[in-house]
């Protein structure tokens, strides 16, 4: 089995962390990571693991990160992009400098990355962790939602104007038990903690993140999917991981009216059960 070169944003925890410990043994991995503090604990993983900053966030990284790969490597069998982050609360209470953050790090930065890196990966492959959120259905993370759409939208039309055979492929995992999810409650904590109209369903919300920590799917299944659409010849363009996201994709097909009853009832009675 040959050596790879792999790009993996959000190295450092979930299925990020799972998957670059899967690849170093056998191949390159360059391993972005956004807390100055977590490059030490990448290199201790393996000799094979290349330790990259960039920050979504702070769109001037972008191209010193793209620029770091290129002076180590001259092409780039897969590109997986991880890195996000969750802007959660009722769309009439969120800043617009918010849902700015969340299109930037979930789908401009990705874009942009891999755009300074489309030469390098001339014949390789690009797997993008979506998310079931790009069915559309999940109320007060609409930002979320959205910006998981509009990632598979982008990568989707790439895949079909390309000429470098580059091969595009979107998973889209249901709730996984990473640390994003007590991330999104401590980031969100302006709309979740004082939500003047919503309190009931912020506090629905911040229980619900919390249990989805620890009781979603274990990271490890998803990076096996990761690695079944690394590997096979042609590859699905989309993945569904989990019974959850499987239920997402068939609600996405119903009429959106009857959907959104679906929704507002389901929510309704889960709130009820919660608090």
């Amino acid at each position: 089995m040959r050596t790879k070169t792999y790009v993996i944003t959000g190295a450092t925890s979930g299925i990020g962390e799972a998957l670059i410990k899967r690849l170093a043994d056998n191949n390159i991995v360059f391993a972005g990571y956004r807390s100055q503090h977590k490059a030490e604990k990448l290199k201790s993983i393996s000799s094979n693991i290349y330790p990259f900053y960039v920050d979504y966030a702070k769109p001037e990284t972008i191209g010193s990160a793209s620029e770091f790969v290129k002076s180590k490597c001259t092409s780039i069998d897969t590109l997986v992009n991880i890195a996000g982050c969750v802007v959660a609360g009722p769309v009439e209470k969120i800043e617009m400098g918010e849902i700015r953050r969340q299109f930037d790090v979930n789908v401009f930065g990705h874009l942009e990355f891999t755009k300074d890196l489309i030469e390098l990966l001339d014949g390789g492959r690009i797997i993008n962790v979506s998310s079931m959120a790009s069915y559309g259905i999940f109320p007060f993370i609409s930002p979320y939602c959205a910006s998981k759409r509009c990632l598979d939208i982008f990568f989707n039309s790439l895949l079909i104007e390309n000429k470098k055979n580059i091969k595009v492929v979107s998973i889209k995992p249901g709730v996984i038990a990473t640390p994003l999810w007590g991330k999104s409650v401590e980031e969100n904590s302006k709309y979740l903690d004082n939500c003047e109209g919503y309190e009931n369903e912020m506090r629905f919300l911040i229980k619900n993140a919390k249990k989805n920590e620890f009781n979603g799917l274990s990271a490890e299944k998803v990076v096996d999917v990761i690695l079944k659409a690394d590997s096979v010849k042609k590859p699905k363009l989309t993945y569904t991981v989990g019974r959850d996201a499987c239920a997402a994709r068939f609600i996405s097909k119903l009429p959106q009216g009857i959907i959104n009853k679906l929704i507002k009832f389901g929510i309704k009675i889960r709130i009820k059960k919660a608090l």
